[in-house]
């Protein structure tokens, strides 16, 4: 009798809108964590090479980047759960296209590029309307627990998702991944349709998009915390992008055993990101970027392993300890962000720290190929790690970075708003 009424208690923090928000997510990310292995393993199957695997991955992340700040502030305008059901859908449709064509074995490259193009689009427009409805639906002292076990839910899907599509990429080809990511896409945004958000706050007369990107902006250029970090991201994510995108399958399908070790590798990463999950529901560090920034030290691991054509048992250690740093800074980071900014301003905020984080992942991905023939595949993972590690360096000397920290009580902005829904 006694623990059926203290789990309730215990998870009480865990509204409706919470749960549905954490189920879609995983949802979809059981099958966005394999469509990258396959998109890549569907690039090399019509003949293409390590610069061509870079630009469909650079083909999704143009418009990612480029619509990210009108889909903020849509998200702000509009309801958020609708932006999110509309983007999944058009996610569902673009990778269902695409599916059909590597099934029929009549894909071409330039539609590999144009349909990854579309899934950017719609990312684009998801993400930050994601974002600022799993931070109003936590509130503040609940947040570190929150945002640990959503981010453990979100991490789980990928260690499945990882290794089952690496695993059926290498037995029944790509185009059955896409063709589950697809329904993935269309089984969460029929969850998100069950969300109940209030209304958006109506906007003051002559308000329009191009002044709520400059609030947005003002907000996110007045903390220096921020836009250092953004900064760091922006290079740091060029590298990451082009390791785990473009490097990390092509030494798998040379020097390990293809699709399938690479999927495994990369569960291994997930591994590290829901196990950690566990101690950061627990764990109160006070000084929250700097200890986030600590865990970004350990992004340059899957790089160094991949240089030394490390066997996957020990590839598989470096991804799951780059998984747990990952998770170490993402919950301090979100926490930061709920902390400080305004909730009416949150997605615009996000999709300006997204915009920043992965302006030059293209870049990165679209100049893999062309690093790797000027350095050779070794050099240029070198050059990835030496870059994270160096930009983890100096982020430290920003004092805001190290010194911002946990508040016991919620911020004014927080307190005078509405409780959170769901």
């Amino acid at each position: 009798m006694h623990s059926q009424t203290t789990l309730p208690r215990r998870f009480a923090w865990a509204g409706r809108n919470y749960r549905i928000q954490t189920a879609a997510t995983v949802v979809s990310g059981l099958g966005n964590a394999g469509a990258p292995i396959a998109t890549a393993f569907a690039v090399l199957g019509v003949g293409g090479s390590t610069t061509e695997i870079g630009y469909v991955t650079a083909a999704r992340l143009v418009p990612l980047v480029l619509l990210l700040l009108v889909g903020g502030a849509l998200a702000d305008r509009l309801p958020r759960h609708h932006v999110m059901v509309a983007a999944n859908t058009f996610n569902a449709l673009s990778q269902a296209v695409l599916a059909a064509l590597v099934l029929t074995g009549t894909v071409r490259l330039w539609e590999l590029v144009l349909l990854s193009a579309a899934g950017g689009a719609g990312q684009a427009f998801y993400g930050p309307a994601s974002g600022g409805l799993i931070m109003q639906t936590v509130a503040p002292e609940h947040a570190s627990h929150a945002f640990s076990v959503y981010r453990m839910a979100m991490n789980g899907a990928q260690i499945g998702g990882a290794a089952l599509g690496g695993a059926l990429t290498a037995t029944v080809g790509a185009g059955w991944v896409l063709a589950i990511d697809a329904g993935c896409f269309l089984a969460a945004a029929a969850l998100r349709v069950l969300l109940r958000v209030e209304p958006a706050a109506k906007q003051p007369e002559g308000s329009g998009m191009i002044r709520e990107l400059r609030e947005g902006w003002t907000e996110f250029a007045s903390r220096r915390w921020l836009w250092v970090i953004v900064l760091q991201f922006s290079v740091l994510m060029a590298c990451v992008s082009a390791v785990d995108a473009v490097y990390g399958p092509i030494v798998a399908e040379t020097r390990l055993g293809g699709a399938r070790d690479w999927g495994l590798a990369l569960a291994a990463d997930g591994a590290g990101l829901v196990l950690t999950g566990l101690l950061m529901a627990r764990w109160r560090p006070r000084r929250i970027l700097l200890v986030g920034n600590y865990g970004v030290f350990l992004f340059a691991l899957p790089a160094a392993a991949l240089a030394v054509a490390a066997p996957l048992p020990l590839l598989a250690v470096a991804m799951f300890l780059s998984g747990a740093g990952v998770t170490v800074f993402g919950v301090n980071w979100m926490i930061a962000l709920q902390q400080e900014i305004p909730p009416a301003l949150m997605s615009r905020v996000s999709a300006y720290d997204a915009f920043g984080s992965l302006a030059l992942a293209p870049v990165g991905t679209a100049l893999a190929g062309p690093a790797a023939g000027a350095l050779g595949t070794g050099g240029a993972l070198w050059t990835c790690a030496a870059v994270t590690v160096l930009l983890s360096v100096l982020v430290l000397a920003e004092p805001q970075v190290r010194r911002l920290s946990r508040r016991t009580a919620a911020p004014v902005e927080a307190a005078a708003t509405p409780a959170p829904v769901g």
